[in-house]
This record gives structure tokens, sequence and C-alpha cells, in this order.
């Protein structure tokens, strides 16, 4: 068989796991030809297409980011997109495509499947938010840094008597904000699953700083938002392309408590740090897992599924009981991160 193969919406560690495990599993178990579109679905609407073999994936287990590029580009969003897709599918006489990616490229990978392609999909996000499936690729790295940084933001926040505030990414679920919070010890979490109160959080700081600490550390979501009929209002602060403004929570929220308590407040901005870097042994291993279930289940004629990770095992989805939702932190998860307090 001739497969196609893409990396899609932001890069995580992990992916070149992933792709590497493909190519491995597809030429050497299957003799399978594995063909790389560079740019996610912009490179198939263009055509852009990179043989890959052995040769190509030799080394980058441990390198991040993805040797194929990715973009965000949604093909059923463009004008004529789909039409092109099929045609470049027909053209590189493509039986299969199997796509990596977060819920922007999985909800384009179900258009496409209902367009009649082949479609095998592997989840991949840092925000942890694809429904169907216990972890996705670059999740475990981007905790471990996230947790890295409220270690070390620590110390500093200790010498200087400060509130220090760390933003991490997350739109719609807190994953990042309420694993890392809770591993790397801060005070408050706040996620977007659980609108906060300014007012509340003003007392708990005064309370802990009168009574036993000089400082604190704050470990928010980009998406978190203060609830409604509360203090404090704000709206979440976008770009032209939708993304989210980084910094702009993280300021809001220091000049809240710098006027609301007096005490010194700093803001660090993870950002893309989050992303970048080499993937850890967790996240080598599921993209791995994840590469060779897909290729399999191309090899035994599945479609319009998506490798998922439960439990212990991987298991195959059906890729339409995925699009389009999003999985939230659970409330039991939450309120670990409340009481560690």
């Amino acid at each position: 068989m001739r497969v196609g193969l893409l990396t899609g919406g932001g890069d995580v560690p992990g992916l070149n796991a992933a792709i590497r495990a493909v190519v491995k599993r597809g030429e050497g178990e299957y003799g399978h030809q594995i063909v790389g579109f560079r740019n996610g679905w912009r490179g198939v609407v263009d055509g852009d297409v990179q043989p890959l073999t052995r040769k190509d994936i030799r080394n980058v287990l441990p390198v991040g980011g993805t040797l194929l590029g990715t973009a965000r580009f949604h093909p059923h969003a463009s004008d004529g997109g789909i039409d092109a897709v099929l045609a470049t599918l027909e053209a590189e006489r493509l039986e299969a495509l199997i796509c990596i990616g977060g819920d922007g490229t999985l909800h384009a990978a179900s258009k496409m499947a209902e367009a009649g392609v082949n479609i095998v999909a592997i989840p991949k996000t840092i925000d942890n938010d694809v429904w169907g499936t216990d972890q996705s690729i670059g999740f475990d790295t981007a905790v471990t840094v996230a947790t890295d940084a409220v270690d070390r933001i620590h110390t500093t926040a200790e010498s200087h008597n400060r509130v220090m505030i760390v933003e991490v990414m997350g739109r719609h679920a807190g994953w990042i904000a309420t694993t890392a919070g809770i591993a790397g010890g801060a005070e408050i979490v706040l996620a977007p699953e659980a609108p906060f109160d300014i007012e509340r959080i003003e007392r708990f700081l005064k309370h802990r700083h009168r009574a036993h600490a000089s400082f604190s550390i704050i470990v928010v979501a980009e998406g978190a938002v203060p609830a409604e009929g509360t203090a404090m209002h704000y709206e979440t602060q976008v770009g032209k392309f939708g993304e989210i403004v980084a910094g702009a929570i993280g300021e809001r929220l220091k000049a809240e408590i710098e006027q609301r308590t007096g005490f010194d407040t700093r803001v660090t901005v993870l950002g893309h740090v989050q992303r970048g870097g080499t993937p850890t042994p967790t996240d080598r291993i599921l993209g791995s897992r994840f590469g060779v279930a897909a290729i399999d289940a191309v090899s035994q004629g599945r479609s319009n599924v998506m490798t998922a990770l439960r439990g212990d095992r991987v298991e195959l989805v059906p890729l339409e009981e995925v699009a389009g939702k999003v999985k939230h932190v659970p409330a039991e998860l939450l309120a670990v991160a409340s009481a560690l307090a």
C-alpha cells in the first residue's frame, strides 16, 4: 500500500516518535510506501509531498517538533479544499491517510472521512483535551516543563517575599495547569473548568501571608476566567487568528492582586517553551505505540478511527465520536489541587 502521513496544528514533542514508528512498522513489517505531507493539511491541498524511508527517520526519536513541519489549516474550511485533498490523494495513488493532530486537525480528518478518505488518526496536543483518549502525545513533556518552572519559581518567590504567577497553555481545558500545579506545589491553581472569585483569592493570600508564609505560587491556564457575578470583570483576549494572547490573564491577575493586597507580584509566561525541546520518555513511548497501532489499523483495513490510550491499552475509537468534543479536567482532580492549597 501507499499510505499518506501528516502532522497538523501546533507542534509537540513526540511527533517524530510517531512518524518513526509508522515508517519503521509500515515499511519493515508490511512493505508499505509511506508518503509524508509537509505542513499538515496545507501540504495535502498543495501536493507538497516527501517520501519517507527508514533513512529519513534515523536519529529523530529524541528530537522535538516534527520533521514534516506543521500548519493550522483545515481543508473543509477553505474553498475547494476538500476537492484538492481528494485530487492529491488520487494523484499520489494513496489508499489511506494517517493524520496526527489535535482537535482541529482531527475535526478536519473526520470531514475527509465523510468524503470517502480512509483515515486513521493519532491524537497529539499538550493541552491533553482530545476526547476519547486518556493521554495525547506531547502532554507529558509539557507538564514536565511546567512543573520544573514552578519548582524553580519557588526559590525566587520565597527569597523576595513575592506572589508569583505562572501562566501555562490551556484554552478550553486546564490539564497542564492542574497537573503541574499539583506536582509543583502551587498554592492556587486556576483552570477554565472552574471560574474563579478574585475576592476569595485575595482573602486566601492575605491569610496565608499573615499566618505562616511570605510567598505564594499561582498557576493559571491561559483560558481561565473569573466567575460571573464576581468582582473581577475580564474577557479572554484573542489575536487575529483566534489564539489567546499570551500573558493577558497573567498580567490582569497581577494587577488585581497587587491592587487588592499590596503584595509584590510577578508573572512568568511559559508560552511556547512548553511545546519545544526534547520529548520525555513517556511521550516517545506513547508516540511509538500510537504510530504502530495506526499503521496496523491501516493494514487491517480499518478507517475513520483514532488511536487512544485507555488505561494501559492502546485501542481504536470511532473518529466521529471524538471530533468536536473537548476532554475537560475532572472535578476530582480539580478538587485535589484545591485541597492542597
